[in-house]
């Protein structure tokens, strides 16, 4: 039997000083991945102000860029059009020399035990927001589905290709998490978070800080009440 082939999809907004050093780590730790076939990186320029797409081109296998400003929802969407692969894996473009532990999340699809992982970070040493973004997120996605996440809102996942055409289409902006972990809920297939030791660019508490959680308590919110209404209609 043939391995399964990886399709990488990154949306990218203003990412090319971190985006560069993610790409190149994933690259070299793909060189290991023994338990899949090909592997591809497609990554998405959600219209930045900044050089990300010029910085991805080197290492990635396919660059689009928006013309339009997006959201992360609609531009996993956009690379999920392109993807060729049997699992398809979402990764964020700050996660720096970390994103060498991709793998971890791919191990389980491949030996059957999960339809879709999800990676739960390490706790960070300082906290940046007040925890109302994740305690919205848990809350609904419990609520919604039944599955008790510890990573609601972790945007690092793998999941079998196929499982994922039947949850389309994703929730909007970074509700897209939330969206995707009710649907797949359920419908049945089998979830498992898995430890990973990745690390994102922190926010702080500060103006811009504020303003980016604000917007995905927003969100997330709208993605909540837009499975609840669906739920509702079934």
């Amino acid at each position: 039997m043939p391995k399964p082939s990886v399709s990488i999809v990154i949306p990218a907004r203003n990412e090319a000083d971190r985006i560069p050093l993610t790409l190149q780590s994933l690259r070299l730790a793909m060189q290991g991945w023994v338990d899949v076939g090909q592997c591809e990186i497609i990554v998405v320029d959600d219209a930045s102000a900044d050089r990300t797409a010029v910085a991805a081109r080197p290492w990635a296998d396919r660059v689009i860029k928006a013309e339009r400003h997006a959201g992360k929802g609609r531009s996993l969407e956009l690379g999920l059009k392109a993807i060729q692969g049997d699992i398809a894996m979402f990764l964020d473009a700050d996660l720096g020399a970390t994103a060498e532990h991709a793998g971890c999340l791919i191990s389980p699809v491949v030996a059957g035990e999960a339809d879709m992982t999800i990676a739960s970070l390490p706790v960070p040493q300082t906290q940046a927001g007040f925890g109302l973004v994740k305690g919205l997120a848990q809350h609904g996605i419990r609520r919604l589905s039944g599955f008790s996440p510890q990573a609601p809102l972790s945007g690092q996942r793998a999941i079998r290709a196929e499982a994922l055409e039947r949850l389309l289409p994703l929730s909007a902006g970074y509700g897209v998490e939330v969206g995707l972990t009710i649907e797949a809920a359920r419908r049945g297939y089998v979830i498992l978070e898995v430890p990973v030791p990745f690390a994102h660019r922190a926010t702080g508490r500060d103006w811009p800080g504020f303003r980016h959680r604000g917007k995905q308590f927003v969100e997330v919110g709208a993605a909540l009440l837009g499975k609840w209404l669906q739920g509702a209609r079934e």
